[in-house]
């Protein structure tokens, strides 16, 4: 059983309030293999809501901050903590996650300015899901065979 983005299953839930849709997850969730989740709107978000990224302050440690300065990261950890809960009820074992984002993000995140610019790294959730040993894919590292 997987845990997907929402936003991969057509579910208008990103921050601008539209989707990811990807047909390949659709199919996964028809066929009883995937669940959707927002981690996001599970944390407490509102659709739609300010853009976020996360930003390394001076001391290492990691806050969610939206692009009007607002700190988001409490509503970040809920949804991630309530993403695991799922996960765990439903004995997923991987996880197919949007890529780049602040919650979902796998190996790249946007840098924490809201430029663009991408660095190292992974989403709240995807770390979460990291530690406790469930595999995580993005919509373009994902393949049906798998």
């Amino acid at each position: 059983m997987y845990i997907v983005s929402a936003c991969l299953a057509g579910i208008k839930c990103r921050y601008d309030g539209k989707d990811n849709e990807n047909n390949d997850i659709i199919k996964l969730i028809k066929e009883g293999k995937a669940i959707p989740i927002c981690p996001e709107v599970l944390g407490g978000l509102s659709i739609p809501r300010v853009p976020c990224e996360i930003l390394k302050d001076e001391n290492g440690d990691i806050k969610v901050i939206n692009k009007e300065g607002i700190d988001c990261t409490l509503e970040f950890i809920e949804g991630a903590k309530k993403a695991l809960a799922i996960a765990e009820i439903v004995e997923a074992d991987a996880a197919i996650l949007k890529s780049k984002s602040p919650s979902c993000g796998c190996g790249k995140i946007y840098d924490g300015r809201f430029t663009g610019r991408l660095i190292d790294g992974d989403g709240i959730t995807t770390k979460l899901l990291k530690e406790n040993g469930i595999n995580i894919y993005t919509e373009n590292t994902f393949t049906l065979d798998e």
